[in-house]
C-alpha cells in the first residue's frame, strides 16, 4: 500500500498520511469503512467518477493522472479498484507507483470473494450482477446508460443471453433489495440475492488501519458526522466532492 510514485519519491505533504483512491461506485462503502476503522484524519478518500463503469477504457489514463497529482503527497496509497474491464491498465498504474489494488477482475469478485465468485460464474455464466451501488444507480448507469430509456427494444439484444440477475448485497437494506428486484423485473430476469458484506474491500481497509497503527499513526479517531454521511450527499453517482463527475 506504500505509494512511491514513478521516481521513487514519497512525502507526507498531504492532509493525511494515507490516500485511498478508488472508483466512485465504492465511495459510500469506502467512507463507511474508513469511519468503522477509526481512520478519520489518517486517510483521505478520493474517487474517480462512477460512470466510468460504462467507459473502462478511460479509467487507466484518468487514474494515472490522479496518481501523478496525488501520490507524492502521501506516505501510503491504496487503489480501491479491481481491473474493472481495463485490460490490465489498473495493474500498470499500480506497478508504476508501487501500490496495491483490490484483488480480482471487478467489484463482484472482491465483494463475494474470488473463490465464491468463480463458483457463481461456473454455476451460471449467464448471470448479470448488481451491488448495492448498482442497484441504487440502475436507472442512471444501466437503463439510461445503455439507452434503454430511448430504445427499450434493445433490452433483449443486450440481455437475451442472461439467465438471472444476482444481487450481491453489502448492507441489509430492504429498500435496496426492492430496487434490485425491480431491476430484475425490468430486464426480464429471475432474481437471486447473496449477502456478501464488504468482502476484500473491508479486509483491505482494515489492513491499512493496522499498518498505520503499527507505524505509530493515531487511528481510532471518531469521524465527524459529516464525514461518513454528508461527504457523499449531493454528489453524482457517489463521486466524492471535489472530483469531477462525468
Amino acid at each position: 500500500m506504500t505509494g512511491t510514485g514513478p521516481q521513487g519519491a514519497a512525502s507526507s505533504r498531504g492532509r493525511a498520511p494515507a490516500l485511498v483512491l478508488g472508483c466512485g461506485a465504492l465511495a459510500r462503502e469506502l467512507l463507511e469503512l474508513v469511519d468503522r476503522n477509526g481512520l478519520a484524519g489518517a486517510v483521505d478518500v478520493r474517487c474517480l467518477p462512477a460512470p466510468l463503469h460504462n467507459r473502462p477504457n478511460q479509467i487507466g489514463p484518468l487514474l494515472d493522472a490522479r496518481m501523478a497529482e496525488l501520490a507524492p503527497q502521501y506516505e501510503h496509497v491504496f487503489l480501491a479498484y479491481a481491473d474493472c474491464g481495463t485490460g490490465g491498465a489498473v495493474d500498470r498504474v499500480a506497478e508504476a507507483y508501487g501500490v496495491e489494488r483490490l484483488p480480482g477482475d471487478h467489484c463482484y469478485a472482491f465483494y463475494s470473494g474470488l473463490d465464491e465468485f468463480a463458483a457463481l460464474a461456473a454455476e451460471d455464466p449467464g448471470t448479470f450482477y448488481l451491488t448495492d451501488f448498482l442497484a441504487q444507480s440502475f436507472e442512471a448507469l444501466v437503463w439510461k446508460g445503455l439507452g434503454l430509456d430511448r430504445h427499450p427494444r434493445l433490452r433483449d439484444a443486450y440481455f437475451g443471453n442472461y439467465h438471472r440477475l444476482m444481487y450481491l448485497s453489502q448492507r441489509d437494506d430492504p429498500a435496496l433489495v426492492e430496487l434490485a428486484r425491480a431491476a430484475a423485473d425490468r430486464l426480464g430476469l429471475p432474481f437471486e440475492q447473496r449477502r456478501t458484506g464488504y468482502g476484500e474491500l473491508g479486509v483491505a481497509i482494515a489492513r491499512l488501519a493496522g499498518r498505520l497503527a503499527g507505524e505509530g499513526i493515531e487511528v481510532g479517531v471518531e469521524a465527524p458526522a459529516s464525514f461518513a454521511a454528508g461527504a457523499v450527499m449531493g454528489t453524482e453517482h457517489g463521486v466524492v466532492p471535489g472530483e469531477a463527475a462525468a
